[in-house]
């Protein structure tokens, strides 16, 4: 999800300050939550900024590079095991406990880095 734009930040932060207003008519008004302007007053008071926040990263990653290395070659060995099948080998190996879908992903993802390799003249 991306951030509110600057513009849009400075006109509430604008418009918060007009006499009489309100956040949750603010709020209204620009089609934003009244948390979103109360989180935003409260960073302009605190860092003097209406810039967002720089992103975090996102959450770590429940297999790394020697997990996928494992099941991708697991998949070059068993091509036709289901997610299931993958799941119960991947257990079997010593690997932490994840959902079907965190292998899948894994695997997608694998597949989406080998589609944008150049081709080899």
């Amino acid at each position: 999800m991306r951030p509110y734009s600057l513009d849009l930040r400075t006109r509430v932060a604008a418009a918060c300050q007009e006499p009489g207003a309100r956040k949750v008519a603010v709020a209204r008004r620009f089609g934003v939550s009244r948390s979103f302007v109360k989180d935003l007053l409260r960073q302009q008071a605190a860092t003097g900024s209406l810039a967002p926040k720089p992103a975090t990263g996102g959450r770590a990653r429940y297999l790394d590079a020697a997990a996928q290395a494992w099941l991708v070659a697991y998949v070059g060995q068993h091509a036709d095991a289901t997610l299931a099948e993958l799941n119960q080998a991947w257990q079997a190996q010593g690997g932490r406990p994840v959902g079907q879908t965190c292998l899948w992903q894994a695997l997608h993802e694998q597949h989406l880095r080998r589609k944008k390799k150049p081709p080899r003249h």
